[in-house]
């Protein structure tokens, strides 16, 4: 099968990019050509910001090269990644005027909400859920704090909403759990059009030892992620058990001033993967404290495949993801003296710990291998394909 993906990269690489990245190279694998159409936000800060703004509701110049690329290369499937802001949902309308089956990954929340996360003031807000047009993120400024740019993404949703693009233009969207499923639905995006598939590791890392004595954080150094719920639990536990933070962030100055009051808490900053699954199978346990709706969490399934069981936030889908007390346990989200308890327990029950490495491994290899991931995938593109032939019917 001859595959085109379309990305719009982020100026700070994270999950979306290694997702990407991971399916092009497993769909490469197993024999299929994959194409791809970028952009990348780097080029944003020299452009003029009207033009960015209009690019983000519909950019002519990328439909058109998606519709010449199109009739060039002759995809059977197109499959996007993220469009926002400047390959704009004209793309999907390039493709589908072309006649060729469109296949959405929903990364995140941004068509229901404008700042993608569901998260506002340090708490969950849905007020802008299932609204035709989401005033409530323009008037907060949702978006990067500012209501101008808020106003952009709510227009850019919005108009795709009345133009029928979410129900039209694309055949499939696919989401990482249950938990995001629903709140899609609920926002509008017909359930028919839904499809089910985990995250995967491609290739897998071998399982760890968790000889380290250390819990573990990897990830953005932000508020929704409850960087300072895990920072207070660490207050809480005394200096028992020591903490690596990997990643970087608008909140690393709250991890430097912690490191001075707690010596037990070390930054490593940002670090190549291979560095990553090092110190993670190393890790006795992995801290998963997040305050929003996570809409898969890959760092979960990362720590499984390397044994190490994961203490996180009793919240979204995160709760799919853990089996309490078999491959990790759960705590009640933005509760710093919950997780210091959870945390204390494993520190008791070396025994009970141990036994959750073997589980955490079993399950990755139970339910996130590529091999599976894979056979979904295809399930998926070719019921989209099968839909695009009903329909030219």
């Amino acid at each position: 099968m001859r595959i085109l993906t379309v990305h719009n990269y982020y100026q700070q690489p994270g999950g979306e990019e290694q997702i990407w990245s991971t399916e092009s190279a497993l769909l490469e694998s197993y024999g299929h050509e994959v194409l791809h159409y970028t952009q990348d936000n780097d080029d944003i800060p020299g452009m003029n910001p009207f033009l960015v703004v209009k690019n983000a509701v519909w950019n002519s110049k990328v439909y058109r090269d998606l519709r010449s690329l199109i009739r060039d290369k002759k995809p059977q499937i197109v499959h996007f990644h993220n469009t926002f802001p400047l390959i704009s949902p004209a793309a999907y309308h390039a493709v589908k005027d072309e006649g060729i089956p469109v296949v959405q990954t929903l990364h995140n929340y941004r068509l229901l909400c404008p700042n993608a996360l569901f998260f506002r003031e340090g708490k969950i807000c849905e007020d802008c859920l299932g609204k035709p047009f989401p005033l409530p993120g323009v008037i907060h400024g949702c978006y990067r704090n500012s209501r101008p740019a808020s106003a952009m993404v709510a227009t850019t949703v919005s108009f795709h909403s009345l133009i029928g693009t979410w129900t039209q233009a694309v055949d499939v969207f696919i989401a990482y759990s249950r938990f995001a499923m629903d709140k899609f639905i609920q926002g509008g995006i017909p359930a028919e059009k839904l499809a089910f598939k985990t995250n995967f590791l491609y290739p897998p890392p071998e399982i760890g030892d968790g000889k380290g004595g250390y819990g573990l954080f990897v990830g953005r150094l932000s508020v929704e992620k409850g960087l300072g719920v895990m920072l207070d639990a660490w207050r809480q536990l005394g200096g028992k058990v020591p903490l690596k933070i990997v990643g970087d962030g608008p909140m690393k100055g709250l991890v430097t001033e912690a490191i001075k009051e707690m010596p037990e808490i070390e930054w490593l900053g940002r670090i190549p993967l291979e560095q990553v699954y090092e110190v993670m199978g190393n890790a006795a346990f992995f801290v998963f404290p997040s305050e929003w709706y996570e809409t898969f969490g890959r760092v979960a399934i990362e720590s499984f495949a390397k044994g190490t069981p994961v203490v996180a936030s009793k919240i979204g889908a995160i709760t799919e993801l853990i089996d309490h007390q078999r491959t990790g346990l759960l705590f009640n989200p933005s509760d710093p003296t919950d997780l210091a308890e959870k945390i204390n327990w494993l520190l008791v029950n070396p025994d009970a710990l141990s036994q959750m490495r073997q589980s955490a491994r079993a399950e990755f290899e139970a339910k996130y291998t590529a091999a599976d991931n894979y056979k979904r995938l295809i399930e998926i593109y070719e019921s989209a394909l099968s839909k695009k032939s009903i329909a030219s019917i």
